[in-house]
């Protein structure tokens, strides 16, 4: 049994993954921006409040952790935001924003979480493959891509830093979902359920080995380009 910490559990994939991980009789601290509504009833441990984007929330959470006297095996970031723009019409305050969310917010998280980590544990951060250099074949969307491509330099930064301590770091790609996030997202793609890109992340955070750290993967187990 592994204990795990889900940032971002509202809803969506990281809800999913909660709900998973808990069937499978993993020990779950779902940290939620709300109040965590829904877990309390199917047994899973939330804290609620967690804004990534704020260093008092951050330390909430933190304060959370050491209430349960927390040892985390893993640590997966979900949280994020996705937010459509285009040249000429670039909202510089959303930028900010996506920024604060989809890059600082889990190097915020990594870091606060450094006290209950240790030889062997895993940091999952859940990127896009949009933020990808090597696979950028169409432009727009300038504050997602730059904030996912910020997000991706975070992973490997922490696998070259956390790596000396034993820990295992990658970046993922959950796939083209259906969820809230993509709902207004430009073109015709096959989406997958939440549950499927769960069940992919979950997959790959199991495989991840300190051998494998500081790659960027497809949920569907694919290597990805930085």
């Amino acid at each position: 049994m592994n204990s795990i910490l889900v940032v971002g559990a509202d809803r969506g994939i990281a809800n999913a993954i909660c709900r998973q991980l808990h069937a499978r009789g993993d020990r779950v601290i779902a940290a939620c921006l709300g109040e965590g509504e829904g877990f309390a009833e199917g047994g899973i441990d939330s804290i609620g409040g967690i804004d990534v984007t704020s260093d008092a929330a951050v330390g909430k959470l933190v304060e959370g952790l050491h209430a349960r006297s927390a040892r985390l095996d893993w640590v997966l970031h979900v949280a994020g935001v996705l937010g459509l723009d285009e040249l000429g019409k670039i909202d510089y305050d959303d930028m900010r924003r996506q920024f604060e969310i989809n890059t600082l917010g889990p190097l915020r998280v990594a870091e606060a979480c450094i006290p209950f980590v240790g030889p062997g544990s895993k940091l999952g951060i859940v990127t896009s493959r949009v933020g990808s250099l090597g696979d950028n074949g169409s432009g727009g969307m300038y504050a997602y891509r730059v904030s996912k491509a910020g997000a991706n330099m975070v992973a490997l930064n922490l696998h070259h830093d956390l790596s000396k301590r034993g820990m295992a770091v990658v970046a993922l790609h959950p796939g083209m979902v259906a969820t809230d996030l993509t709902r207004d997202y430009p073109g015709n793609f096959n989406y997958i359920q939440p549950e499927e890109a769960a069940r992919g992340l979950i997959a790959r955070m199991d495989e991840l080995t300190p051998a494998s750290s500081g790659q960027f993967r497809h949920a569907n187990g694919d290597k990805l380009l930085w």
